[in-house]
């Protein structure tokens, strides 16, 4: 039987051994599990306690964020709108440069167009005024001529009412002549 026991004794200590190691382990284990667990508990209510504040400051980080994004977007809005505003005016004041130009440029053509047109009155008027001189000088010379004509002709009716009379004047010296001669006979 001595070979029997060599099977059985080593296991039975071993079992003793374990037994003693293990009820040593349970007893403490329950407290150090119970002591592992409120560690854990609150490693992990210090945990959520920091992501908690950090979560906190995040939020707060993250709405002056937003406030300052607001504020950058209000104002960028606000230099776009003015931009666009600077813009539009632009384009007004060239849109209405341009068209001064085009109406300043229709009414010198125009004035040029006067200024010509006046030119070929002038030329015009000149030419008459020409004519009208050189009609003025040969009425003048024509005037001149019909009146030495008049005189002329004045002298020539002279003559011939002169002549006139003195044909009768020697019809009538004739006719009491010959009234006298046969007076006399």
């Amino acid at each position: 039987m001595k070979k029997k026991y060599v099977y059985f004794v080593p296991p039975l200590i071993g079992l003793v051994l374990f037994a003693g190691v293990y009820w040593k382990f349970a007893a403490a284990h329950e407290q150090r599990e119970a002591n592992m667990r409120t560690t854990m508990i609150k490693a992990r209510e210090e945990k959520i306690r920091a992501e908690n504040i950090l979560k906190k400051k995040a939020v707060e980080d993250a709405l002056v964020q937003q406030e300052i994004r607001k504020k950058q977007k209000a104002e960028k809005e606000t230099k776009e709108l003015e931009e666009r505003d600077r813009r539009e005016r632009a384009a007004l004041a060239m849109a209405n440069a341009r068209d001064t130009a085009t109406r300043k440029v229709a009414e010198v053509r125009r004035l040029e167009k006067q200024v010509e047109d006046a030119k070929k009155e002038i030329a015009r008027v000149e030419q008459e005024k020409k004519a009208s001189l050189d009609e003025q000088a040969f009425i003048r010379v024509y005037v001149q001529k019909a009146e030495a004509n008049q005189k002329g002709l004045a002298a020539v009716l002279q003559k011939i009412e002169a002549a006139d009379r003195a044909a009768e004047e020697a019809a009538r010296a004739a006719a009491a002549a010959a009234a006298a001669a046969a007076k006399k006979k």
